[in-house]
């Protein structure tokens, strides 16, 4: 079962966007450096559909997209939540942050707008350092998927 242990509306996370982030814990990544350890542990609040009705009665016309920060336990579980959203709440987009180096197959990307890939790797830095080995990826009109990492680099 996926948890979540706490919420907030960012916008620096996915560009363009008024993002409702929820951290989702029982993280098997366990990054070195990682800034949410934290997460680590299998604690916190289910996220299931009724959590997210409740997160869009609250928020819903103060953001433009749900993501899911974490998951990787449960991909599938995360999956099905995009789903959910994308059916129930058209108007939102779905990002999903994963500190896997893939998409797992069992995953359909074609459920996400966007998808962060990637471990924290704190001598490569994260999405704002264009040494980063993380990359966001945001899906293109025609289903393919664009890296989109450079738009967090400063020129």
């Amino acid at each position: 079962m996926l948890k979540y242990v706490n919420t907030g509306v960012v916008f620096q996370e996915i560009p363009d966007e008024v993002t409702l982030a929820i951290n989702i814990s029982n993280c098997p990544c366990h990054c070195p450096g990682c800034h949410s350890y934290y997460l680590w542990e299998d604690v916190g609040l289910p996220l299931d559909t009724d959590a997210l009705d409740d997160f869009v009665k609250k928020f819903g016309n103060d953001i433009t997209c749900v993501a899911f920060m974490g998951g990787d336990a449960d991909p599938k579980g995360i999956n099905m939540l995009a789903q959910y959203v994308h059916e129930e709440y058209p108007m939102l987009k779905v990002a999903w942050y994963s500190g896997r180096l893939r998409v797992p197959s069992m995953v359909c990307k074609a459920d996400f707008d966007y998808i962060k890939i990637g471990p924290f790797l704190r001598h490569l830095g994260p999405l704002k350092e264009p040494t980063t080995n993380q990359r966001l990826y945001r899906q293109a009109p025609d289903g393919t998927f664009e890296d989109i990492t450079a738009r967090f680099w400063k020129k």
